[in-house]
């Protein structure tokens, strides 16, 4: 009898590996795209709703990484208040989550007006939801035009050095 019970436990949790998986998968998804959603309709409780309480977001320029409390959120208060947020439109998604189920990280290309980025994070699991522990946002920029494009960013980091003495 212990062994028939033993078996039937094995062959459940089998069973439902791949459908909690899936079930993740689903709730990632929904819960990144709820989050490009909430900046696009500038919805301050919404979208910082959906960070860890220990949240980072790292933005495109260099300084850019703001603990999302206090810092982020000052932010994304003061720019939400006006009624305009930023909209980026996922337009692919990898997600790998971890095998405990309680870590999960993403790459996503996403599309703005300013052309295309890539967004990666890492997401955590607690209360049962998922939470947005960090999330990066890098400009992609064609290998092809990568040289004129650094030399740009150079120049303009030295400029700042040299305002800021």
């Amino acid at each position: 009898m212990k062994n028939i019970i033993c078996l039937m436990s094995m062959i459940l949790a089998i069973a439902t590996a791949p459908v909690m998986a899936s079930d993740d998968t689903a709730a990632i998804n929904i819960l990144l795209d709820n989050f490009h959603d909430a900046a696009a309709k500038a919805d301050k409780d919404r979208y910082l709703g959906l960070f860890a309480k220990s949240g980072v977001f790292l933005g495109t320029a260099a300084g850019e990484r703001w603990l999302v409390f206090p810092d982020f959120e000052k932010y994304v208060a003061g720019r939400f208040a006006t009624g305009t947020g930023w909209t980026y439109k996922s337009v692919s998604r990898n997600i790998t989550i971890s095998d405990d189920s309680k870590i999960a990280w993403f790459d996503e290309i996403t599309e703005s007006s300013s052309g295309l980025f890539n967004g990666t994070g890492v997401l955590l699991k607690q209360d049962n939801s998922w939470k947005v522990a960090q999330y990066s946002l890098t400009f992609l920029i064609p290998n092809e035009i990568w040289a004129p494009v650094s030399d740009l960013a150079k120049a303009e980091m030295k400029r700042q050095k040299a305002v800021a003495k």
